[in-house]
């Protein structure tokens, strides 16, 4: 009987042990997972004073590590447009057409289906003296993507594309799609020859069935507007198409001055 028992207490004690081990692995393996999610960000701002910088989740310092920027440093009155371009609805040629009236430079952020569908338009971008930087091919989540030659395909493919469309090289300017990353995403950036390019002004205009009012756009673009800021619209915005004349000419009579992103 004792043998017995003996017996049974071990078979207990090892199988105690053995899940032990697997609930061990299991804590590890959540906590890998939970501290990997915490490191990805969502770029966001908050708007704390009127005509300053809003504070953003990345201080310029830690941001200057990895040559990403979400704004310039300086008290002078100088601004940088930038347009997110996924797809053509008609807005960018009226968009284009406001930035020659003006003489304003901007850096249209372009996907592989803009580049594929609307060449001619790209071109003209080009043309006009407007920068082209790279939005991704397929728009996707980057802070999810953990190696560097899935990171690299979506940018090198959006490059090869603008190279075909254009005859000329890209320049290496990145901003990663709903303001999704993370350190990692941003040192293999870096470590390939991108910026990285956040921004510190933007509204929601994005939405093609539900866009803001003009007095909407307003009150947060001209309310919002700080020196050294990088302005994010959208180039499928009914909206901004009818109002950037405008806006463009309320920032001209408040001082500001459009700069291209490579003066930054």
């Amino acid at each position: 009987m004792t043998a017995s028992k003996n017996a049974r207490r071990l078979a207990a004690l090892s199988l105690l042990l053995v899940i032990a081990y697997f609930m061990g692995n299991m804590t590890a393996r959540t906590v890998d997972t939970v501290i990997q999610r915490a490191d990805n960000e969502n770029w966001g701002l908050s708007f704390q004073e009127e005509g300053a910088p809003p504070v953003a989740n990345a201080s310029m310092e830690e941001l200057a590590k990895y040559d990403a920027h979400y704004a310039s440093d300086t008290t002078e009155k100088i601004l940088y447009l930038t347009f997110d371009c996924g797809y053509e609805n008609g807005n960018t040629p009226l968009i284009l057409d406001a930035l020659k009236k003006h003489n304003a430079p901007a850096t249209f952020f372009v996907v592989g289906n803009f580049l594929s569908t609307s060449p001619d338009l790209v071109k003209r971008m080009v043309a006009e003296g407007h920068m082209v930087g790279n939005h991704t091919f397929h728009h996707p989540d980057m802070s999810e993507i953990s190696t560097q030659e899935t990171f690299l395909k979506e940018l090198q493919d959006v490059e090869n594309l603008f190279t075909e469309v254009t005859g000329q090289k890209m320049t290496k300017y990145y901003r990663p799609p709903q303001g999704k990353y993370n350190e990692k995403n941003l040192q293999m950036a870096k470590d390939n020859g991108y910026k990285t390019f956040f921004w510190s002004l933007a509204y929601v205009d994005w939405y093609q069935d539900d866009q803001p009012s003009k007095e909407e756009a307003f009150d947060k673009l001209l309310n919002r507007i700080h020196p050294g800021a990088i302005v994010l619209l959208h180039n499928t915005s009914s909206t901004n198409g009818q109002i950037l004349d405008e806006l463009l000419t309320k920032w001209e009579e408040m001082g500001y001055q459009f700069h291209a992103l490579d003066e930054l």
